[in-house]
């Protein structure tokens, strides 16, 4: 990811980079940011600069108190205007337990395991958001992908009318006559590995969805294959159509358009031959892999080879915002994901 810009950047919204931008917005929505894992070192050096750059209106450490404090001093950050959150002595222990009670009652949950369960610092930043006494919540600097999706599809769930939750990755590349200025929204590459004609058409409503937040443009939505308009024959590319039928059907407005090609949905000239007549050849700017390990190797081969920025995952289609972060990940990894975050609670 890259550099977190210094406080006070006079850049034009032009010419600021992506990371910018992001801050940009999240100075201006002064949304509430929970951060689960309130002693872990990186998290706390991040929470100070997100804090300094007044990028989040509170920043919430969770944890136990003398516990937060003491793995602050040892990388000489003050967490004394921080909110510090210990589950075991909240007020709100009660009230936390019980709606999560409820939504796992059917699945056998009691109310006593219920008490105890709640306190884990994941479900505990996931109902603070689901409840309203945060905006968004980001970890992953220790903890598991495995285990925040887990409090995620949980806690939080998917917003009303989304089955399944996905990802996107931002992709930001210096090729200025494709997609927006050089870039792209990438999805899903890190959630649903052989996705179901059903759940591509959730990817690519949610990307869209994360184009209009992240590029701030309206999305024009590639479903990729190896073929492009019946060149091929074959149940994966059946999979891809079936996806585009549906996104017809359900919003006939929404500007989406498959199975193509890479070639012919960012090309112009491939578009000309390949799909003549699309409105989406050519002109892709959110582009929907057919399963994870095409976009896992996607998105990869874009930043390694074209030396291109990949923000992400950013989880998308949950009801509230949460992100998770790579356990390698820097301090400033961690302030430009909550700036992304942030970010999507300000569209919410």
């Amino acid at each position: 990811m890259s550099a977190i810009p210094v406080k006070g950047c006079s850049y034009e919204e032009n010419y600021m980079t992506f990371a910018e931008k992001m801050i940009r917005k999240a100075v201006a929505a002064q949304k509430r940011l929970v951060l689960a894992e309130g002693t872990e070192p990186r998290t706390l050096q991040a929470a100070r600069k997100i804090k300094d750059q007044k990028i989040a209106k509170n920043v919430i450490l969770v944890g136990e108190v003398n516990a937060v404090k003491e793995a602050a001093k040892k990388v000489n950050v003050s967490v004394d205007d921080m909110e510090i959150v210990d589950p075991a002595k909240s007020p709100n222990l009660d009230r936390y337990a019980t709606e999560y009670y409820e939504l796992r009652k059917a699945k056998g949950m009691t109310p006593k395991q219920a008490h105890t369960d709640i306190q884990d610092i994941l479900r505990w930043g996931a109902m603070m958001v689901r409840l309203g006494d945060a905006d968004a919540l980001v970890s992953g600097a220790e903890s598991t992908t495995a285990d925040l999706l887990r409090a995620a599809f949980t806690i939080i769930k998917c917003k009303p009318g989304v089955k399944y939750a996905s990802s996107c990755f931002v992709m930001v590349t210096d090729k200025k006559d494709y997609g927006v200025d050089g870039s792209f929204i990438f999805g899903d590459c890190a959630t649903i590995p052989n996705p179901t004609s059903e759940q591509l058409a959730d990817i690519a409503e949610e990307s869209a969805e994360s184009c209009r937040t992240f590029l701030e443009v309206e999305p024009c939505i590639s479903l990729l294959s190896y073929s492009t308009k019946g060149s091929a024959k074959g149940e994966l590319i059946d999979k891809v159509t079936a996806a585009v039928a549906m996104l017809h059907e359900k919003d006939p407005d929404l500007n989406v358009d498959g199975e193509l090609q890479l070639d012919a949905s960012i090309v112009p000239s491939v578009a000309a031959k390949k799909a003549p007549g699309s409105k989406v050849a050519g002109h892709a700017n959110t582009l929907i892999f057919p399963d994870l390990q095409a976009g896992n190797i996607g998105y990869k081969l874009v930043q390694r080879l074209a030396g291109a920025e990949a923000y992400g995952p950013v989880l998308q289609g949950f009801a509230k915002p949460c992100s998770d972060l790579s356990r390698g990940c820097s301090v400033e990894d961690i302030v430009i994901t909550c700036a992304i975050t942030l970010s999507q609670a300000a569209a919410n």
